[in-house]
């Protein structure tokens, strides 16, 4: 499916949450706002709140502030299974959001991502260092075709997955991207999907 075939509002009534926090890629985080809700989704923005009601998070490449009001705690398994998609994007955001209080506990955003990879409707989309998030959870990579940024392939490889030197690859319900430069095949390739029906969420 191409562009040119989909049509207008092919994501109307679906939902899809973006991780997010400080050192973000500020062309992949702004066109997943807006690209998405071109076709008709609304877009979460979702992170750890530490708390407070807000926090405004600083890009890597021009430090541009980003508000994000949206917890990814405390998401039940009811309100997780209504996002289409789910997606760990590029930069940093990964490796701050893996943080964990307790070494023996996974991080919040972690767990998040385990859950999701039990829910086969909700599409797991993670690009580029975005795979740093599922390093403690390394059974739901296993044995899956992936594509990752060069310095993540020992990681991937180490996480039992099968490395797949393409920008963008799908592994059933695992959508994964090379490098935060290719947000935008990522990002077709997901809404591609989710038009064709699948990762509807569960409405």
């Amino acid at each position: 499916m191409s562009d040119a075939v989909l049509r207008d509002g092919a994501l109307s009534g679906t939902r899809i949450a973006v991780l997010v926090e400080s050192d973000y890629y500020e062309p992949e985080i702004f066109y997943y706002q807006r690209r998405f809700a071109e076709e008709g989704a609304e877009v979460d923005f979702l992170t750890r709140l530490w708390g407070n009601d807000s926090i405004t998070f600083t890009g890597h490449e021009y430090r541009a502030p980003f508000t994000a009001t949206q917890s990814l705690e405390g998401l039940s398994d009811e309100e997780l299974r209504r996002y289409a998609a789910i997606i760990v994007p590029s930069g940093m955001v990964a490796d701050r959001l893996r943080y964990t209080e307790d070494v023996d506990v996974l991080a919040p955003a972690t767990d998040l991502l385990r859950r999701a990879f039990a829910e086969p409707t909700v599409l797991k989309g993670i690009i580029c260092h975005g795979m740093w998030l599922a390093s403690s959870i390394p059974d739901r990579i296993r044995g899956r075709k992936v594509v990752c940024h060069n310095n993540l392939i020992g990681d991937v490889r180490n996480m039992g997955a099968e490395y797949v030197d393409e920008d963008v690859v799908v592994d059933g319900d695992l959508v994964t991207g090379r490098t935060g430069a290719h947000h935008h095949l990522f990002a077709r390739r997901i809404i591609e999907l989710i038009a064709a029906g699948r990762g509807r969420g569960a409405g």
